[in-house]
């Protein structure tokens, strides 16, 4: 079984670490934040965290972070935080790294210190929109490996009028909701709790492959 690496707890990190954790995954998450550490962990998102400084080596090298086979860097908008991270995960032989980058200048900067994929979630989300436009029924993905993948469709009707909060989506549907589209172009690309879905809602979540396949029967 591979073993997993999240750095940064952020919307995003979150969602990677719980969608490992509930697809019974062996996976460590990390923050420089005590107070995401601990919500995290209260929330049931994942039991295994820490506080640390991903920009440390040697605090990397103590928690053995070179015996993981994947690392996501999801480290928000501290550019260079997300760098040295990239470049100490490398060094310490990590055999496949994943970050979320800002910008493309930000992105070319990850790859040529090591990472081996780049992830720019609202060009992405952008994307998807434009092609669900064109294709309305068409559903797009992003696999990051067999069991895990980024996912966008359009707001179900029973999803209408509600926020995150009382959708319960990780616990009622095995989905992290990591943006919202909505239909006059706007993009929340760090939906809160009270985030509410409207009708022309396009959605993108982190989920495994056997609820993916789901998601289309939704009503």
């Amino acid at each position: 079984m591979k073993n997993y690496l999240v750095v940064g707890l952020g919307r995003f990190g979150s969602s990677i670490a719980q969608t490992l954790y509930e697809a019974d995954s062996e996976v460590l998450a990390i923050d420089t934040n005590e107070d995401l550490v601990q919500e995290a962990i209260n929330n049931n998102i994942i039991d295994n965290a820490l506080i640390l400084d991903a920009t440390d080596e040697k605090a990397l090298k103590e928690i053995g972070a070179s015996n993981f086979d994947v690392a996501f860097i999801g480290i928000g908008s501290n550019v260079q935080a997300s760098i040295m991270t990239t470049l100490n995960l490398k060094e310490l032989g990590v055999k496949k790294i994943i970050a979320k980058a800002l910008s493309k200048s930000h992105g070319k900067v990850l790859k040529k210190i090591g990472a081996d994929e780049v992830i720019y979630p609202e060009e992405y989300m952008g994307h998807r929109i434009a092609m669900l436009a064109m294709e309305p029924n068409m559903m797009e993905h992003m696999r990051f490996s067999k069991d895990f993948l980024l996912v966008e469709f359009k707001a179900p009707a029973s999803f209408l009028g509600k926020n995150l909060m009382e959708l319960a989506v990780r616990d009622s549907y095995n989905i992290n909701i990591i943006g919202i589209k909505k239909s006059n172009g706007e993009l929340n690309s760090s939906p809160r709790a009270t985030s509410v879905i409207e009708k022309g809602d396009t959605l993108l979540v982190i989920t495994d492959s056997k609820t993916a396949r789901e998601l289309e029967n939704l009503k």
